[in-house]
Order: C-alpha cells, then sequence, then structure tokens
C-alpha cells in the first residue's frame, strides 16, 4: 500500500513511528508537509499538488493536523477523500472534534458522561455561570486552547469573576466547567483504534500542578480500565466519528467523565508507559479498512 502522513515535520516521534511501523509492514510510507499542500479543485479530476507536483495517489492517508492549522488541514484532508483515499480520521470528524463547545454538546446528547459545564457571551451572566457549574472553585478554558495552554484553575468565586471578565474583555470565547477534586490531579488518556481501547495511561499532574499534561511537567504510568471507563472511551470516539482518537477521561465520584478527545494524539507517552506498539496497531487498522474507503465510524452533528 502507499500512505500518506500529514505532518509539518517529519522528526516528530508520531510521525517518525507511524512511518518506521508502515514501512516495517511492506508499504511505502510518505509524510506530507499539510501546509506545502494545494488543492485544484476540479468536477472531473480533484488533486492535491505538494511542491509544484500533482501527488500520486495514495491508498490512505493519516492525518496528523495541529490544532492551529484545523481549517487548512481538514481541507486537505478533504480533498484526498474527494480522490477516493481513506483517511483513518475523515475531515468533518477532526473538524468536530477540534470544537470543544461543539464536541462537548454532542457528547452531552448522547448521554456520555461530562463534567458540569457553562458557556456564556455576556458578562450578566458570569455569577450564573459559576453557580451552574457547582460553584467555585472552577476551571476556566480557552475553547482554542492546546496542551492545558489557557486552562485556568479559579479557587474562588471572585478570582472565577475577575479571569472570566478578563477572558471577555479579550473577546476570548471560554467554557466554565467543575474542578473534579476527587480525580486529585490526574487523567487517563484511551487511545482508540477502530473502536476499541488499545492502550491506557494514567497521567499524574506536578507538584502544585493541576493539569496532568505531559507538556507541563506531568507523569504517566499503564493503568487499568474500569469497564465503564473503556465503555465511555469507545462511546466518546464514535460519537466524534473517530476510527482513532485520544480520550481524556477523569475518574469523578459519579463515574468517568470526558475532558476532551483528541484527533490527532501523540503516540510517545501512551507508548513508552504502556510498551506496546500503537503505530503498528493503527497501520494495521489501515491495511484492513482502506480498501473500503469508507470510515467505519460514523459520528453526527
Amino acid at each position: 500500500m502507499r500512505i500518506a502522513i500529514l505532518s509539518r515535520n517529519s522528526n516528530l516521534y508520531s510521525t517518525r513511528r507511524l512511518k518506521e511501523a508502515g514501512e516495517a509492514r511492506g508499504h511505502e510510507v510518505e509524510v506530507i508537509d499539510t501546509l506545502h499542500c494545494y488543492m485544484d479543485i476540479t468536477s472531473s479530476k480533484p488533486t492535491v499538488k505538494y511542491n509544484g507536483q500533482t501527488l500520486p495517489e495514495f491508498d490512505a492517508v493519516i492525518p496528523r493536523i495541529g490544532a492551529s492549522i484545523t481549517f487548512y488541514g481538514a481541507s486537505v484532508v478533504r480533498q484526498f477523500e474527494m480522490m477516493g483515499t481513506f483517511s483513518i480520521n475523515e475531515s468533518v470528524a477532526i473538524s468536530r472534534s477540534r470544537d470543544k463547545l461543539r464536541s462537548l454538546q454532542l457528547l452531552s446528547r448522547k448521554g456520555v458522561g461530562l463534567p458540569k459545564t457553562g458557556f456564556a457571551h455576556h458578562p450578566d451572566n458570569i455569577p450564573d455561570l459559576i453557580a451552574g457549574v457547582g460553584g467555585a472553585p472552577v476551571v476556566i478554558k480557552l475553547l482554542e486552547g492546546t496542551q492545558g495552554i489557557g486552562v485556568v484553575l479559579a479557587d474562588t468565586t471572585k478570582a472565577a469573576e475577575s479571569i472570566i471578565e478578563a477572558f471577555m474583555g479579550l473577546k476570548a470565547n471560554i467554557l466554565v466547567q467543575e474542578f473534579i477534586k476527587e480525580a486529585g490531579g490526574a487523567d487517563i488518556r484511551c487511545l482508540v483504534v477502530g473502536g476499541k481501547v488499545v492502550a491506557a495511561m494514567k497521567r499524574q499532574a506536578a507538584d502544585g500542578e493541576f493539569r496532568s499534561n505531559l507538556h507541563r511537567g506531568g507523569s504517566a504510568e499503564v493503568v487499568r480500565l474500569s469497564r465503564e471507563e473503556r465503555e465511555t472511551a469507545v462511546n466518546a470516539a464514535k460519537v466524534m466519528g473517530l476510527n482513532m482518537c485520544g480520550v481524556d477521561i477523569l475518574r469523578a465520584n459519579r463515574g468517568p467523565v470526558v475532558m476532551e478527545v483528541n484527533s490527532s494524539p501523540g503516540l510517545e507517552g501512551i507508548e513508552t508507559a504502556t510498551g506496546k506498539d500503537v503505530a503498528d496497531m493503527i497501520v494495521q487498522f489501515i491495511e484492513k479498512n482502506a480498501k473500503k474507503h469508507a470510515t467505519r465510524t460514523k459520528g453526527k452533528g
């Protein structure tokens, strides 16, 4: 098979591992810089051009689309889809999962466990917004934030009001969520491939930090999932329409709650923590499904 990996940097761990896994299984794998692609949109023969040349036909594409280029990246993936190329995650699913508010609304509609969440536009709504998620402490998140950036814990109502007013003054879109104290600064990253959790790790925040992201100094270790946690991760992926994703879960007293669904999860942390060859599992999924020219999972909304 001929496989394309859409990635800005061929030296990134995840990109490198996917290329190695594909080649180890006898496939021809090419890394393509997403932003250097441009599209020839015609009614008869749509193509993707790269560095002045028309790209050959690929059997499958693996999108590694960063949050900052979601719109253009999804457009490139869509162009490949128009050409009949199988994408492990479809463009519409990538766009759907990147919109944090839309994601939460869709997950809520399907009954997936979530933290209490509020969203408002006008400063008059701030007191109700805070009270609606159970009062302080609350977590305030920028909708466009990634890797823990733009996530603030407000310990008191006054602090929360000041932070929300500041963000609103900057015309920033934010979510206000309940703080799951019993999680103890830890979350669980579940890697879902083809409707199954193939690997899971527990990420623990560093001392004095409530964000468990490994980029913020958090640590990771292998974790054993409960049946409910496994089902929650699989259902979240299904709702988003993603064949491959990372689902971040907190252990709340009422059961697992989903914090985020990531369509381009990093592989380094979870492969290191679990010792599993996740990249190989992704390539195997492509081998079984690429000829069908359709994703196995379809989300709505």
